[in-house]
């Protein structure tokens, strides 16, 4: 269920800031962080607290670097998405942790306990993607070097979609 949390958790960013200084690769990598836990179940990932661990940790660690602070802070912003798309809250002991206990309950990631529902979302995350195709103008080849290359988009584009030049 990758497209689902990659492709919701940009659109999500995209919507939010419309900024074309934003590493989207970043963004999207962020959100399929925690289905490495979907083999075991339910983990740290699913959790409030290591998203804020990721966050200050990015903080602290670029300090008086502003350039590369604004790109990697994609990483916790992606990990917060997550647990919206992902509906993490539901499970509060899961969630909360560790502040309800330090032992994570023996239950399948919500991917898995989704079933079907999962399907649904992951269709819904293609159309999401198809939107962003046009929304980005991904059909030029250059704009698209220029997201694969720097997680950025075509600052033109921006221009010509109202956005303000100075965003950054």
């Amino acid at each position: 269920m990758l497209i689902w949390f990659a492709a919701g958790s940009v659109a999500i960013v995209w919507v939010i800031f419309r900024s074309p200084a934003v590493d989207y690769r970043v963004v999207a990598l962020g959100s399929v962080l925690a289905l490495v836990e979907v083999p075991i179940g339910v983990g740290p990932f699913q959790t409030l607290m290591l998203s804020v661990v990721a966050l200050a940790l990015t903080m602290g660690l670029t300090v008086g670097q502003r350039l590369r602070r604004r790109r990697w802070l994609g990483i916790p912003i992606g990990m917060f998405l997550h647990l919206v798309l992902d509906a993490s809250w539901s499970d509060q002991s899961v969630f909360w942790w560790p502040f309800g206990g330090w032992t994570f309950p023996d239950v399948s990631a919500p991917v898995i306990q989704r079933g079907i529902w999962s399907l649904l979302l992951e269709l819904v995350g293609c159309m999401v993607a198809l939107w962003l195709w046009g929304e980005f103008g991904l059909d030029d080849p250059e704009r698209r070097r220029r997201l694969w290359r720097t997680g950025q988009l075509d600052r033109s584009l921006m221009r010509r979609r109202g956005v303000p030049e100075d965003d950054e």
